[in-house]
């Protein structure tokens, strides 16, 4: 066996096991294909079948039917005509209504955290900052997707707006993703720009922290716009 079908085949037993522990089964079905499809297992335009997800998740087709169809409205799946269910792939506009949001989200996040954050909440932050350089340095893309996302919901949970809370929670799965596609070239400058903003934070310099969250969604706006127009 190849060393990527071992993985693969590893991959699908620890998702079957964590599928296995927990119920609902749909929802850890949609967890698993989520993480997949972020993460890049199953790349942009690759066909997913049925009977190849209940294979992979070591389930039957009726949750994955139901976690599709969630995988769909959610924008990570697309049905096409004659091919079927396939990862989608994010185009130009859907990453410029995804960076329009973050633009009015983020530096009003970031302002709120700088007022509100505690010395726990600081030490939190930071110890993100560290993990994603290291990750960042080990080229651990995959993981400073993950660790960009858990600042970035961070922020807006130490900011206490309950209502910035509730509706962040998908849009970071799919920052996660758009930041994932690009992850190579975008890491160290986005580490950058959160060590900024961090120390801003920490600072208690709203003014200043708003306007780095800014330039911050514009930079990553930048550089995920510049990857979909360019070749390739």
């Amino acid at each position: 066996m190849k060393a990527a079908d071992a993985r693969g085949s590893a991959e699908a037993r620890s998702d079957a096991a964590a599928i296995a522990r927990q119920l609902p089964l749909r929802d850890q079905v949609l967890d698993a294909l989520r993480a997949r499809i972020i993460d890049g297992a199953y790349a942009p335009g690759e066909r997913l079948t049925e009977d190849r997800l209940a294979e992979d998740f070591g389930v039957s087709r009726n949750p994955v039917r139901e976690a599709l169809r969630t995988a769909e409205a959610e924008g990570f799946v697309v049905v096409l005509p004659r091919r079927g269910v396939v990862v989608a792939s994010p185009d130009e506009t859907t990453m410029r209504d995804l960076f329009d949001v973050r633009a009015r989200l983020e530096p009003l996040a970031a302002r709120l955290a700088a007022e509100r954050a505690g010395d726990a909440d600081i030490a939190g932050l930071r110890d993100l900052l560290a993990q994603a350089r290291t990750a960042t340095d080990a080229r651990d893309f995959a993981r400073v997707a993950v660790l960009n996302s858990a600042l970035h919901q961070r922020v807006i949970d130490i900011g206490g707006n309950v209502w910035l809370t509730t509706v962040t929670g998908s849009l970071y799965r799919h920052v996660q993703w758009a930041f994932r596609l690009g992850a190579a070239h975008r890491a160290p400058h986005s580490w950058t720009e959160h060590v900024r903003l961090v120390e801003a934070i920490a600072a208690h310099d709203a003014d200043t922290a708003e306007r780095l969250a800014a330039a911050h969604v514009e930079a990553a706006a930048a550089a995920a716009l510049d990857r979909e127009g360019s070749p390739g």
